[in-house]
């Protein structure tokens, strides 16, 4: 939350890190001993909001790493299940059907994000 949080309390922060472990504004507020109000009042803040959304991303970017890293043994499960010859046939092709589409969509978005880079080399723009 460096540059974005320059500005910020240490309860701001503490906000923010409340609203990414907590469901609902009310309950973020009240973990750290704050009224709803004044939270809602900060999330106004361009400086606040700002640091939020740097925040989230970091959380999005650690659950995105541990999915990669389940995808493995998801990817070994279906090879299991697709090789098994004691399982049901509707298993093995389900299990193939799943591996044959996740790879197409692989390549699709891989394919996208160098359309995206390219683009974003060409307009000088990067976020």
């Amino acid at each position: 939350m460096k540059g974005s949080a320059e500005n910020l309390s240490g309860k701001m922060e503490g906000l923010i890190a409340a609203l990414l472990s907590h469901s609902t504004i009310e309950a973020a507020a009240q973990s750290i001993g704050v009224v709803a109000t004044t939270a809602w009042r900060w999330m106004q803040r361009p400086d606040f909001q700002a640091a939020y959304r740097e925040a989230r991303r970091a959380a999005m970017q650690q659950v995105t790493a541990r999915l990669q890293d389940a995808s493995r043994e998801a990817v070994d499960c279906l090879r299991e299940v697709q090789r098994d010859g004691e399982s049901g046939a509707s298993s093995r092709v389900a299990a193939a059907r799943t591996i044959l589409e996740l790879a197409i969509k692989s390549v699709d978005l891989e394919e996208i994000q160098q359309r995206l880079d390219a683009l974003e080399q060409a307009t000088g723009s990067k976020q």
